[in-house]
């Protein structure tokens, strides 16, 4: 990109002039020094975008002024350039973060290439990290990430809700994401830094649901060697999140109500009343008010719980979701296994986006840690997934596979994709891989063949004569 910084640092001054002067016609930036002592004070003061470095000169040399660059600014393309060129210098040099090499002698074009390449390439690499932190700004709420509308909707929920005492009522199946937005409401409000205590009402055994939440008094039953608070009593001062509050036994139903209406409650064998401050948020994965109507859940405690309600829609019914989470995954277990990938390929986005996603973002995170650990290629492919999502593109691609809450637009152009990617499939196997005569017969001159084989990542050495 013309305007950018290049420093070549070269002990021979006629070519470093000469690299200076074919630069500087392409519109960069160029300085030039005669050693790496004097690079590394250039460096320092200007910072360049890209160090074009001779491997050989006197003081230091090339891959010592690399070692440094890659050290103190990571953020520097490099590139070597040695007479003495060997294919362990190459290695050498790429190993110690050289983006490129240049064996001379070498001529105009081919230093031009390599110099426009390397900046291009930083220039996407700029691009796509400006792009993710527009995208978390924009699509994400903390830890909660979405685009969609129905997301979009949650989150302008949660900033106005967050910082009032209203009930909140959180809905949607399991694997949503129910305490994660429940937890951002807490850490938007004015009870921050005081406790978020959560509780799963169907995982405590209905025998000591009551003590666990309500706390006990000594001898309030065997075993009950001494007094002991309840989590009711942690939550004071902050919130308190119920989830799978409809597994609520009645009976503790009827000391929530109490709660909710004066702010009082008793411990197991205790007479004496416990005042508490707490706000009140719960969650559901079921159709309260079928309970209500069947006698399953207080009708007066559903009201109270539900002063305000956030409904989590099933991640298949947010397809745009999917590529965020996607990516937000791979980042997060790329990092905690010590993986470098460069993301997901576009075959492998499909596969995910037309799977049921009956546990939701839970089970998206599953499978890209799955994925993650699996992965040998720089990008995560259709195999890395587990199996389950593995053949769920196939021969009978129609508007079956197509979710009718897509936009007409997206739904076509996946069934499009999916037609394009088996048409040339079975062309090229039909013709054991031959790229000519799959063209000639399909009718798609070769370079649209080639073009379309690359977007699909399809080899056609890999081809069998079977269909």
């Amino acid at each position: 990109m013309a305007g950018e910084r290049i420093l070549i640092v070269e002990d021979e001054v006629d070519l470093a002039l000469r690299c200076q002067r074919l630069l500087k016609s392409e519109g960069y930036e160029v300085r030039t020094a005669s050693c790496a002592e004097k690079a590394l004070e250039y460096i320092q003061d200007e910072e360049p975008h890209l160090v074009v470095t001779d491997l050989k000169m006197p003081g230091m040399g090339g891959m010592e002024l690399l070692k440094r660059i890659n050290a103190q600014h990571p953020e520097i393309q490099t590139v070597m350039m040695t007479a003495f060129s060997t294919i362990e210098d190459a290695v050498e040099a790429m190993r110690l973060g050289a983006s490129n090499f240049v064996p001379k002698p070498f001529t105009p074009e081919h230093f031009r290439i390599v110099v426009d390449k390397v900046l291009a390439e930083r220039g996407i690499r700029e691009e796509n990290r400006n792009l993710k932190e527009q995208l978390d700004k924009q699509y994400g709420f903390d830890n909660i990430i979405g685009k969609s509308p129905a997301m979009v909707r949650i989150f302008d929920a949660i900033k106005k809700i967050s910082d009032t005492e209203i009930n909140v009522l959180i809905s949607g199946p399991s694997g949503t994401g129910k305490e994660l937005i429940a937890c951002s409401i807490h850490v938007h409000s004015h009870r921050n830094g005081q406790p978020f205590v959560p509780i799963n009402c169907g995982a405590l055994p209905e025998h000591l649901v009551e003590s666990e939440i309500f706390g006990y008094e000594k001898g309030a039953f065997t075993g009950a060697a001494k007094a002991k608070p309840g989590l009711m009593e942690a939550a004071h001062g902050g919130t308190l999140f119920l989830d799978e509050i409809g597994e609520l036994p009645p009976l503790l139903q009827i000391k929530f109500l109490r709660v909710l209406q004066d702010g009082t409650f008793r411990r197991v064998g205790s007479n004496d009343e416990r005042k508490v401050d707490i706000r009140l948020i719960c969650a559901t994965n079921q159709d309260l008010e079928k309970n209500v109507a069947e006698g399953l859940f207080r009708e007066d405690l559903f009201y109270r719980i539900n002063t305000f309600s956030i409904d989590i829609p099933p991640l298949k019914k947010r397809p745009d979701d999917i590529p965020l989470l996607v990516n937000h995954f791979v980042e997060h277990f790329s990092e905690l296994y010590h993986k470098t990938l460069e993301g997901i390929s576009p075959e492998a986005i499909k596969h995910l986006v037309r799977h049921e996603w009956k546990g939701n973002v839970r089970e998206l995170e599953h499978a890209i840690e799955r994925a993650v650990i699996l992965a040998a290629d720089q990008q995560i492919q259709p195999g890395d997934l587990p199996p389950a999502m593995q053949n769920n593109v196939g021969e009978g691609a129609d508007l079956a596979l197509v979710d009718l809450d897509w936009p007409f637009k997206q739904a076509k152009a996946v069934v499009i994709e999916d037609f394009e990617r088996r048409y040339i499939t079975r062309i090229l196997n039909k013709h054991n891989g031959n790229i000519s005569r799959a063209a000639e017969q399909s009718g798609i001159d070769r370079r649209s063949m080639h073009r379309l084989m690359v977007k699909y990542r399809i080899s056609a050495h890999k081809m069998k004569q079977s269909v």
